[in-house]
């Protein structure tokens, strides 16, 4: 085993900052957590902004406390993943000229809905396989090209926010090809930004500069960003980037391999060798990004899932204080297939055509929570079918088995329900840092600890447990 055996994984979420070394085996040795929030815009209070300054300190105090429960020497490499779509314009000299606008943000809202007079949404969808979110980069793009087009000017990049902490670290400013397929503003054929859709919109392409690839080592840790993180200089600094495609790669996905990760919402993805984005894909609220690794894109659907399920928690079983959940799914164990005639029928969120609201049909005098909780799960289920066939179809594949992570894989009955509605194994995995660790194994091949991420993966125990299709 080599002596370097371990990755430092900077992780900045919406809720939480985190700093965490793990080992090759995918064993977290030390963490340490800080809470995140968006800011008020100091320019325009009404909007929100990511303080850059202030993570970085709470990034920078968590890694002290990190690297003194550790030796430094078995220390390989750092990275920095984070959220999608955000990032700022930075000059020469390494200024941000402008706050990292958060996806949080109303500003771009009315760029969205206006996208048109720019180029065809439809034209935009075809090209980039984005979903067209608000919150997207390429509405911010347009936010400093209509409104601060003077910094534009003055910009050397426009960095995404693990670019940013990356530089903080090296000094080098290099952006990643997972970061940029989540912008809007990508080709999913040339994997890089998209000169057509950035000469629409009036934002020069030179300003993402080349971009990376994840494992390449973009730079070292500088003396300066050492005395602030206690990592030693000279430690490399490793390109990763958007969280999902880590969390996907570290789940132990392979090629054409769903993964559903199941939480108040649920998203099912899958690394295919190919992709559809027309019409028909953008109606199925498809959204396709580039992969962690060339030649693959990651397909995904996503919908409302246990949040549905905690509406029912909290108005049907508030009298049990103790084992709700528990009880819940024991209690829809005994109710027969059908939910003794229950029907949900939810109008899941669809970014695009409206907000969340359903039904539930079939009540009678008889009726009784457990059948209307089962009734959920049957609903979820069928949803789950819905997004399989989507996926199939976008990537030209056939589904085999499911993996699935999240705190709803925990539900027996659901996992036995979604393996009988899909009629494929369902593969739940007992692995809750999927995304630090699809990081790390990276981190590990471009050390040298491992010819290639798949290599570094094979060292992980997942401990999976295989739910087969039956019949209800």
């Amino acid at each position: 085993m080599s002596e370097r055996d371990i990755v430092i994984v900077f992780d900045c979420g919406a809720t939480n900052v985190r700093v965490i070394a793990i080992d090759s085996n995918g064993t977290i040795v030390a963490s340490e957590s800080y809470q995140n929030n968006s800011s008020p815009d100091p320019f325009y209070p009404l909007y929100r902004i990511w303080d850059v300054n202030r993570i970085w300190q709470q990034m920078c105090e968590a890694s002290r406390k990190v690297t003194t429960a550790i030796r430094s020497s078995r220390i390989a490499g750092v990275t920095v993943t984070t959220f999608g779509v955000d990032g700022t314009l930075f000059d020469k000299g390494g200024k941000m000229l402008y706050p990292v606008i958060s996806w949080q943000c109303e500003r771009t809202r009315p760029i969205m809905e206006n996208i048109g007079k720019y180029i065809p949404v439809g034209d935009l969808y075809s090209e980039c396989g984005v979903l067209p979110f608000n919150f997207n980069t390429i509405n911010k793009l347009i936010w400093f090209a209509e409104q601060k087009p003077d910094l534009i000017d003055k910009s050397y990049r426009f960095l995404f926010m693990p670019s940013i902490f990356s530089y903080f670290l090296s000094g080098e400013m290099i952006n990643d090809a997972t970061m940029t397929g989540t912008s809007m503003v990508s080709s999913l054929s040339t994997r890089n930004v998209s000169e057509n859709i950035l000469g629409k919109i009036g934002f020069p392409s030179n300003r993402f500069g080349e971009i990376a690839e994840p494992g390449t080592i973009t730079g070292k840790v500088t003396k300066e960003a050492s005395a602030e993180t206690g990592i030693p200089a000279g430690t490399p600094v490793v390109a990763t980037g958007h969280d999902t495609q880590f969390a996907i790669f570290g789940s132990g996905a392979g090629r054409n391999q769903p993964i559903l990760s199941s939480g108040t919402w649920e998203i099912l993805m899958v690394r295919s060798e190919s992709f559809k984005s027309g019409k028909e894909q953008l109606d199925m609220s498809i959204t396709t990004e580039l992969d962690s690794q060339k030649g693959l894109y990651d397909i995904g659907n996503q919908w409302i899932a246990s949040g549905i399920l905690e509406w029912a928690r909290k108005n049907l079983y508030s009298d049990i204080k103790d084992g709700v959940y528990e009880a819940m799914i024991a209690g829809a164990e005994k109710v027969p297939p059908g939910s003794n005639g229950i029907r949900i029928v939810p109008k899941f969120y669809e970014e695009l055509k409206g907000r969340p609201g359903g039904q539930i049909l079939g009540l009678t005098m008889e009726s009784t929570r457990d059948d209307i909780y089962r009734a959920m799960l049957e609903a979820l289920s069928e949803r789950l079918v819905e997004g399989k066939v989507a996926l199939e179809k976008a990537g030209g594949f056939k589904t085999e088995s499911i993996l699935c992570v999240g705190g709803g894989s925990k539900n027996r009955l659901w996992n036995k329900l979604r393996a009988s509605y899909t009629g494929v194994p369902v593969k739940v995995i007992n692995q809750k840092e999927t995304t630090v660790l699809g990081a790390s194994l990276f981190v590990q091949s471009a050390c040298g600890n491992a010819s290639s991420p798949e290599e570094a993966r094979l060292k992980i125990d997942y401990k999976t447990e295989i739910i087969e299709p039956s019949r209800l």
